[in-house]
Formats: structure tokens, sequence, C-alpha cells
């Protein structure tokens, strides 16, 4: 089964509510116990830095979400080394990355028993942290079946500019998931260079709280029956110009 096959089962079965019969399968059943706990969210702090400004960020929209009835649990990259997509397609037959020596598959595991996700990274050079997007493309490369209709947003923490791409170029990959994307008063930006200075941008951190206002607000109305509601979907039409 290809990448473009995988997804596209993967979809049809999510918005039919069906479980497969496969290792993926197992994940998806795994995740339809919402009617008998709490909501949660996955928050991914892909800066080094454990307690720096996009921790900060986060956290406020954390404590936001907490207010709202949402469980939260923030996982942050630190300096670890996190491999990128190698394009070997093992995981469309296991739902699982092939790399197992780094965090990709710890995260797919907390993101079956997620309802929502943010992403959060500092601005390096225009771009986010090469880490953070080494580690979001595998998610959704492998474990699209999980990924699928879930609320998503991103964070973007900076000094002074190139923020506005960070944020774009890390929504973009949730924007081909069916993931209803998050947004707020403002873009997802929080600005501030030193450790704690995001503190001091009080625009910022509102922004945060009405994204995760918003966030909370959306995930109760898509989990109101108890189970999920997803729109039905048509199968995947795939177009290639190139032949």
């Amino acid at each position: 089964m290809d990448r473009r096959e995988f997804i596209k089962k993967s979809a049809m079965a999510t918005a039919a509510g069906v479980v497969m019969a496969s290792p993926i399968g197992s994940v998806l059943a795994q995740e339809d116990h919402t009617a008998t706990r709490k909501m949660k969210v996955l928050l991914i702090n892909g800066s080094p830095r454990k307690a720096g400004n996009t921790f900060l960020a986060l956290t406020e929209a954390a404590h936001q979400l907490e207010k709202n009835g949402i469980d939260t649990e923030i996982i942050q990259i630190g300096t670890q080394a996190i491999h990128g997509c190698v394009a070997c397609n093992h995981c469309s037959q296991t739902g699982r990355c092939v790399f197992d020596d780094d965090m990709c598959n710890t995260v797919i595991d907390k993101m079956a028993q997620s309802d929502a996700i943010i992403v959060g990274s500092p601005t390096y050079y225009g771009q986010p942290n090469g880490t953070v997007l080494n580690l979001v493309q595998r998610l959704c490369y492998a474990a699209s079946h999980v990924m699928q209709n879930k609320p998503a947003s991103a964070v973007a923490v900076c000094r002074r500019g190139g923020a506005s791409a960070v944020y774009q170029t890390m929504l973009m990959p949730f924007q081909m998931l069916n993931m209803p994307v998050v947004t707020s008063q403002y873009w997802n930006i929080v600005y501030g260079r030193t450790e704690g200075e995001a503190a001091l941008d009080a625009e910022g951190l509102q922004t945060m709280r009405t994204m995760a206002d918003n966030m909370a607000f959306l995930l109760k109305k898509i989990h109101a029956g108890g189970n999920p509601q997803y729109p039905q979907r048509e199968p995947h039409q795939a177009t290639s110009f190139i032949k």
C-alpha cells in the first residue's frame, strides 16, 4: 500500500467511525474513549530551551485549556536529536515510524490518546526549529490515522521578525489532514528574546488564552454527543499532472 492509498483508507475509516483490522486499527480503537475520559490537548514545545519563551507561551495556553476543563500535556523537544523522514514507507504498513530511537513513536502514542494538538517553535532564520519540523513531518506521515479531524494550532515565538512564516509553515501539514485549524484574535505569535521576556508581551499572552478558549469551544462542540462527530467525506482523489 502506498502513502496516498494509506491516507485515503485512514481518512475514510476515521470519518465513518470504522476500526480497521490492522495494527493501525488497534490505535483507532484506543482513541474512541472520549465518553469516559476528559478531553486532552497535546502541546509540543519545539524549543531546546526547557523554560524559554516558547514554553511560556504554551504554558499560558495550557492553563487556559485547564480552566475550560481540558487536560493538557506539554512535551519538550529539548536538545535530543530527532531523525528526518527518509521516505521508506515502512509506516504505511505499521502506523509507526521505522526509527524507534527518538521520541516520534512516543508522540504518536500520546496523540492517539489526545483530541487536539498545539505545536510551538522559536523562529530560526524565518523558519521553525528544524528538530520540531522533523518530528511533525514524521508524525503526520506515519500517523495520519491518529491526526485526522483533530483540531490543531501552532505558536511562533520570535525576537522581532520572521514569526509569520514560522506560523504558516507549521500549520500546513495539519491542513492536509482535515484538521480544523484553531485561530485566535491575531496570529499566534508571542514576542521575546531572553528567557521569560515573553511575559512582557501582554497581547501575545492574551492571544494564547483566546486560542485556548477557541480550541476548548470547538472540542466541546465536536464531543457534545460523547464520541467525536466528524464530517462524512468523499474518498480521496489524487491528481498528478506529471505524466
